[in-house]
């Protein structure tokens, strides 16, 4: 079964998780992916949480959160701060389809890495670009990061607030990143058909802004009218009792989502308060809104008295939408995680086999999965360049000019 990039090189000029996660995809395409580090590595490199429990013995020191945006990849270590490290990578530019980074417009112009000045070594290249803030507009300088960039600034960090004065949210790492890593592998694979159609070059862009923006369309497709602010509401002020998410007697929290007039009788008797039904109070989805508060309070009391599992069997007998609110943890457990194959195994030569997390798409005709782990900094210097067709001079001038790292003896 063939991979449908297998025929795609991409030159990566990135760091930290957004852009590198939109490669490590296309890596598990099939992509031949050749990501350029400085000398002294991706600043992601050896920034893994700690392992915990009996996986710390054997993966020891292993860098399982950069291993996920970097699988499958190749690396070479140049300094592109040297102008023989710049056009190093302006010549591997011409035998490749993609050029993706994340640097800022004014650093592309640096380095000669700019759309213009690619596209004039290879007219049909796709350049893709992930910034913060956009390539244009007074804030295109600025650098942006997931948490401030994506849920700052976006407006979603303060729509996730609780109630009028809740305390602003904190992100766990890299849902951002990841999230407009996607944006930019679809633009990519667009860029990619066009160009094939066009014969010309393509260049396209994301940024972790826009993405978020677009995260939100339903709340902003009314609020770019109105310009009203969201109104946040605590969980005792939500619309309907049966689109909101409660504890249960084991701590666990459960959280439901369904139409409030044909699913109320049905929850009811679930939770074991069918006397509801006759309450006045409760009798339909106005009044059950003015007392909001009282059935929050109520079924937080009916859900103390079971654990969440137990409560689940209940559920999918009275046929509710509910879901359960796992911990990270027991994600990795769950059956329906193994059956769509979300935690894949890897192997690597020094610390074996260990998992890893899927790319969120299956094809049932094409080979797609990771390929392998992520490489050592400036692993494939030396074979990439002489697949480029640098001789072996070419390449010891170039670490003598500590212009890359060669894996064999070159700058660290």
């Amino acid at each position: 079964m063939s991979a449908p990039l297998d025929d795609i090189t991409v030159i990566e000029v990135d760091n930290w998780m957004a852009a590198p996660s939109a490669a490590a995809i296309m890596a598990d395409m099939g992509a031949n992916v050749i990501k350029v580090e400085p000398l002294s590595g991706d600043p992601m490199r050896n920034m893994s949480r700690p392992l915990k429990g009996d996986r710390r013995e054997d993966l020891g020191d292993y860098d399982l959160q950069f291993d996920v945006d970097n699988r499958g990849k190749r690396s070479i270590a140049v300094a592109l701060d040297i102008p023989e490290g710049a056009a190093l990578v302006q010549r591997l530019v011409v035998g490749a389809q993609v050029f993706l980074c994340n640097l800022l417009p004014r650093r592309q112009l640096k380095f000669g890495l700019d759309p213009e000045s690619l596209i004039r070594v290879n007219p049909t290249l796709v350049h893709a670009t992930l910034t913060g803030y956009g390539t244009s507009g007074p804030d295109a300088w600025r650098p942006g990061y997931d948490v401030t960039a994506f849920f700052g600034r976006s407006g979603l960090y303060d729509s996730m607030r609780e109630g009028s004065d809740g305390i602003v949210p904190m992100a766990r790492p890299a849902q951002g990143d990841h999230t407009t890593g996607l944006a930019l592998l679809a633009a990519i694979l667009a860029a990619l058909r066009q160009a094939e159609r066009s014969g010309e070059s393509q260049v396209v862009e994301t940024s972790l802004y826009a993405t978020a923006v677009w995260t939100q369309a339903t709340d902003f497709a009314v609020t770019a009218v109105d310009g009203a602010p969201v109104r946040r509401r605590a969980r005792h002020e939500l619309l309907a009792p049966t689109a909101n998410r409660y504890p249960c007697g084991d701590g666990h929290w459960v959280v439901f989502n369904m139409p409030e007039e044909a699913a109320w009788p049905r929850f009811c008797k679930a939770i074991d308060r069918e006397q509801w039904l006759d309450d006045e109070r409760f009798e339909d989805a106005r009044g059950r809104y003015r007392n909001m508060a009282v059935l929050v309070d109520g079924i937080d009391e009916a859900l103390s008295t079971r654990s969440r599992d137990e409560w689940g069997v209940i559920f999918d007998e009275a046929k509710l939408i509910w879901g359960p609110v796992l911990g990270l943890d027991e994600v990795t457990k769950d059956a329906q995680a193994d059956a769509i194959g979300l935690f894949p195994e890897l192997e690597h030569e020094r610390v074996g086999r260990y998992r890893t997390v899927s790319a969120p798409m299956r094809f049932d005709t094409a080979d797609v999965r990771p390929r392998g782990p992520s490489p050592a900094l400036g692993q494939h210097t030396r074979e990439v360049l002489e697949g480029a067709g640098f001789s072996g001079s070419e390449i010891a001038d170039l670490v003598e000019a500590a212009a890359i790292a060669d894996g064999t003896g070159g700058p660290p």
